[in-house]
C-alpha cells in the first residue's frame, strides 16, 4: 500500500479502558507503530488505577494520542458510543474499534486495509494469546449450526481469505464512516455484553458487508467458559462466573433475541439458561438473577446492573 492510497483516508483507533492500565499500556505501545493510523483515542471509564494520569502524561508526549476521560464507569457499550462519536467528529474516515486487552499484531491493519472499499464492517480473528491456534471466542460457521474453536477450521471455511458474514466486534474490527452514520452508535445503556452483537445485527439489517480476514490476528487473554457445552454436547452456553456480565448478557441477550430473531428465540434461551443452571452448573441463586435480568428486558430497565459497580 503506498502512501497516497494511505493518504485518502483518516484511519482512527478507538480503545476503551477500565483499570486495566498494564494492558492498556501495552496495546497503546503497539499501536504506536502502526504505520497509516492517524489518530488514538483512547476512552476511559472513569478507572481508579491511574490511567486518566498516564493518559494526560503519555498524550503531552504523542500527538496521536486523544485521551477522552469520562466522569463515571459507562461500560464497554457507553464508552464505544462515546469513542465512536467522537472518532467522526474528528473526521475519520474508518474507525478502528477495540478493548483495552487485546494487542493486535504488527500487520493486522495492513491486512484489513487491503480489503477497504469491499467491506463495510470487519475485523481479524481473535485468538489465544497463550495458545494462538486457538480461537478466544468460537464463531459460528454461516449457514449452519456449527461452531469452530481454531484457526485451522477458520481457514478452512474462508473463501478468498474472507469468512463472509461473521464478525467478532470491537476486538479490532473496522466500521466505515458511511456505515456508522447510516446505523449510528452502539447501545450505551447495555453497559457491557451483548452491546458489540446488537451493533453487528444492525449492521447486517442495514445491508452492510461484514466478514472475518481470516489472516489478520487480535491476540487476547483468555477468556475462560465461553461456549460452555450443555446437553450432553449438542449445544453450548456462555457462562460467566461474573454476576454483573450474566446479568447484562440475560438481559441483553432477551432484547437482541426478541428483536432480531423473535419470541421464540427468546424462550429458547430462557429455557437454556434454566437447564444451565439447573443441572450443567445447578446454581439456584443464578436461576433468580437471570429471571430479574430477563424482567428487566421486558420493562426496559436498563438501572439492574448499577447494583453491582458500588
Amino acid at each position: 500500500m503506498t502512501g497516497q492510497e494511505r493518504d485518502e483516508r483518516r484511519v482512527v483507533a478507538v480503545v476503551v479502558t477500565f483499570d486495566r492500565l498494564p494492558l492498556l499500556q501495552r496495546l497503546v505501545a503497539r499501536l504506536g507503530e502502526v504505520d497509516g493510523l492517524d489518530e488514538v483515542v483512547v476512552v476511559d471509564n472513569a478507572s481508579t488505577d491511574g490511567t486518566g494520569e498516564w493518559l494526560r502524561t503519555a498524550a503531552a508526549a504523542a500527538d496521536r494520542l486523544v485521551p477522552h476521560l469520562l466522569d463515571r464507569n459507562r461500560g464497554g457499550a457507553g464508552g464505544f458510543h462515546e469513542g465512536l462519536r467522537l472518532a467522526l467528529e474528528r473526521g475519520a474516515d474508518l474507525v478502528w474499534l477495540m478493548d483495552d486487552d487485546g494487542l493486535p499484531d504488527p500487520d493486522c491493519l495492513d491486512l484489513l486495509l487491503a480489503h477497504r472499499g469491499a467491506l463495510d464492517f470487519w475485523g481479524p480473528v481473535v485468538v489465544d494469546e497463550a495458545d494462538p491456534d486457538r480461537l478466544v471466542f468460537p464463531i459460528r460457521l454461516p449457514g449452519g449450526t456449527r461452531v469452530v474453536h481454531d484457526i485451522a477450521s477458520v481457514e478452512r471455511a474462508a473463501t478468498g481469505g474472507l469468512l463472509r458474514d461473521v464478525v467478532i466486534p470491537f476486538n479490532g474490527v473496522l466500521v466505515t464512516r458511511e456505515l456508522a452514520l447510516r446505523i449510528g452508535y452502539p447501545r450505551e445503556e447495555f453497559f457491557i455484553w451483548g452491546d458489540d452483537h446488537e451493533y453487528r445485527l444492525r449492521a447486517e439489517r442495514s445491508g452492510a458487508r461484514i466478514a472475518t480476514v481470516a489472516a489478520a490476528r487480535v491476540r487476547h487473554p483468555s477468556v475462560g467458559e465461553l461456549g460452555t457445552p450443555m446437553m450432553r454436547g449438542r449445544t453450548t452456553y456462555n457462562h460467566s462466573p461474573s454476576d454483573l456480565k450474566h446479568y447484562c448478557m440475560a438481559r441483553n441477550n432477551t432484547l437482541n433475541l426478541r428483536d432480531y430473531r423473535g419470541w421464540p428465540h427468546v424462550l429458547m434461551f430462557w429455557v437454556k439458561t434454566a437447564w444451565f443452571y439447573s443441572f450443567t452448573r445447578p446454581q439456584p441463586r443464578r436461576l433468580m438473577l437471570s429471571a430479574r435480568g430477563f424482567a428487566a428486558a421486558l420493562r426496559g430497565d436498563f438501572t439492574g446492573h448499577e447494583r453491582f459497580l458500588r
